[in-house]
């Protein structure tokens, strides 16, 4: 059985933290509470992890992860910013909204989508993984947790502990989540578009 970390979930203890970042510096993957649903992520560059995550998932490889970012300056290390898209995450982020950009050459070749060379990114609006990213230093790879034939990702910690506790590392306690997923929003082109509806309302009509 992994860790079961309870975790205040607006006021972070910094201790509990820590601990939740060793677990991922170690190789280890975390499922965690964001601003949508929970998630299950690992380190950026850790390849087996990565396979164990589209394996509990029940997936192939072509399905993309998310990288969860502290803020916009760390968002232009890994994609491509034009202004546009600037004051677009500016406008929307930090927020339950994940961003299709084209991939920056920092990307590791492998978190690309498999054919247009894009990522998703978010910032999310979550101080338990804000807290996270500041005490790792760098993005987090994400996937909505959802099990295989489950079209909503779950949101109480307690019942992924009972489902697939012994597949990962540790599962963060945070609280209960929502249902739906984040709001995605394609912006490699010069109009945005929202090719999945969530949580966020990104007010395409008054962009």
């Amino acid at each position: 059985m992994g860790n079961y970390i309870i975790i205040h979930p607006q006021n972070p203890q910094p201790r509990l933290v820590k601990q939740a970042a060793q677990i991922m510096d170690n190789g280890g993957i975390l499922v965690y509470p964001t601003d949508s649903v929970y998630g299950i992520g690992c380190k950026i560059g850790e390849k087996r992890s990565l396979e164990r995550i589209w394996k509990i998932r029940g997936l192939d490889k072509n399905h993309n992860f998310t990288l969860l970012c502290r803020d916009i300056s760390e968002v232009a290390l890994y994609a491509k910013l034009n202004n546009s898209n600037f004051r677009t995450l500016k406008a929307f982020t930090p927020g339950p909204f994940t961003f299709v950009l084209a991939a920056s050459s920092e990307l590791p070749r492998r978190l690309h989508h498999p054919k247009r060379k894009t990522v998703g990114i978010r910032i999310p609006n979550t101080p338990i993984i804000q807290a996270l990213i500041n005490v790792l230093s760098e993005p987090i790879i994400n996937m909505t947790f959802n099990l295989p034939d489950d079209e909503y990702g779950l949101s109480d910690a307690y019942e992924i502990k009972q489902q697939v506790g012994e597949q990962v590392d540790a599962i963060i306690d945070g609280g209960y989540c929502g249902i739906l997923p984040s709001t995605v929003v394609d912006l490699t082109s010069n109009v945005p578009k929202v090719v999945r509806q969530g949580i966020g309302d990104f007010g395409l009509s008054d962009q």
